[in-house]
């Protein structure tokens, strides 16, 4: 029986190695740097400054698919506007696709027009979703201006709620200006 048990602990420990730690609010977002589809590095700290959706996907990921016209309709309704600790808010896309067409024709079909999109074309062993321990997707994590993350896998309208709730000039208090 013990022998059992050794076992399937080794077995656990096996299944979580290269995974990171948990990522959680409060906490700098480690960063990112993978290549966009023309094969140029892109780096999440690039964009330190803006308020950024770092958004796990695919393109054969039907809840992930479903996701994209909130993010869309986030993206053109924040993408200038200016935030207590951000200028302007984009999307950094991080794909697990493994096949670049695949990717590409979501990309545009999709209409996900923001220009950082990502991968390091190893699908489930992307490294980025390895460091930010990516179990499924679609995965999120809003970051604020200093690289902090302030919100985990927002979905549907609630991306747009925690926008708002970070405009610069909102009133707090009881007295809300949306």
């Amino acid at each position: 029986m013990k022998y059992i048990s050794a076992f399937i602990l080794f077995v656990f420990s096996v299944m979580n190695f290269g995974y990171s730690q948990k990522i959680e609010i409060g906490q700098v977002a480690p960063d990112i740097a993978q290549v966009n589809p023309e094969g140029e590095e892109v780096k999440l700290s690039d964009l330190r400054g803006q308020m950024v959706l770092i958004d796990f996907w695919a393109s054969w990921c039907v809840p992930c698919r479903r996701e994209t016209p909130h993010l869309v309709k986030a993206y053109r309704k924040y993408n200038e506007i200016e935030f207590e600790n951000g200028n302007g808010f984009t999307i950094f896309s991080v794909t697990l696709d493994t096949k670049l067409e695949r990717w590409i024709d979501a990309i545009d079909n999709d209409e996900m027009e923001w220009p950082y999109h990502v991968t390091d074309s190893q699908g489930w062993r992307n490294k980025a979703a390895i460091e930010y321990n990516v179990r499924s997707i679609p995965a999120s994590f809003l970051v604020d201006g200093d690289g902090v993350i302030v919100a985990i896998n927002l979905r549907g309208d609630d991306l747009s709620n925690e926008l708002k709730k970070h405009k610069q000039g909102r009133i707090k208090g009881l007295f809300q200006k949306n």
